[in-house]
C-alpha cells in the first residue's frame, strides 16, 4: 500500500516572471517511488500557465542542504542563512527558487519517518516492476 506525503512550501522565485515572487509549491513523497521527491509549481507561476512538476532524488535534496549538489536538470545548494536554492534547468530556460531550509528539513524528516534513509530498496517491488516492463515488450 502506497503512502503519499504532500508538504506545502513557500518558494521565492528568484528569476522569471516578476509578477509572482512567492509561489505556493508542494513537495511530494510517495513510497511507491521511494528514492524520488517531486516538487510541483502551480500554473500561474509558469510561463506556459500549466502546473509543472519536477522529480529528483530525495538524496539530492538532503545533500543539497549542506553543499551544492546536482549535475543535471536540478541542483540544490545552501543559499543564505535559513534558505536553500533549488535550480531547475530545461531546454526552455532555467528557474531558481529559494525555500526555507527548515521547511525542507521538516519534509525530509516526515519522509524519513515513513521510509528511513538507506531503506528505500525495501519498498521496491522488483518482481512487479519487471513484470510491468515485460508486459510492454510482449
Amino acid at each position: 500500500m502506497s503512502t503519499v506525503i504532500e508538504h506545502p512550501v513557500q518558494a521565492r522565485l528568484v528569476a522569471a516572471v516578476p509578477r509572482m515572487t512567492v509561489i505556493p509549491s508542494t513537495l511530494h513523497y510517495d513510497t511507491d517511488d521511494p528514492f524520488a521527491v517531486r516538487m510541483t509549481f502551480p500554473g500561474p507561476a509558469t510561463l506556459e500557465g500549466v502546473e509543472v512538476c519536477w522529480t529528483f532524488a530525495r538524496e539530492l535534496l538532503t545533500e543539497g542542504l549542506r553543499d551544492a549538489h546536482g549535475l543535471g536538470d536540478v541542483r540544490v545548494l545552501p543559499y543564505a542563512e535559513g534558505r536553500t536554492a533549488l535550480e531547475f534547468h530545461s531546454p526552455e530556460g532555467a528557474a531558481v527558487v529559494h525555500v526555507a531550509t527548515d521547511e525542507l528539513r521538516q519534509f525530509l524528516a516526515v519522509s524519513a519517518a515513513v521510509v528511513p534513509f538507506g531503506c528505500e530498496h525495501l519498498h521496491l517491488d522488483l518482481d512487479e516492476d519487471l513484470a510491468e516492463l515485460m508486459r510492454d515488450v510482449l
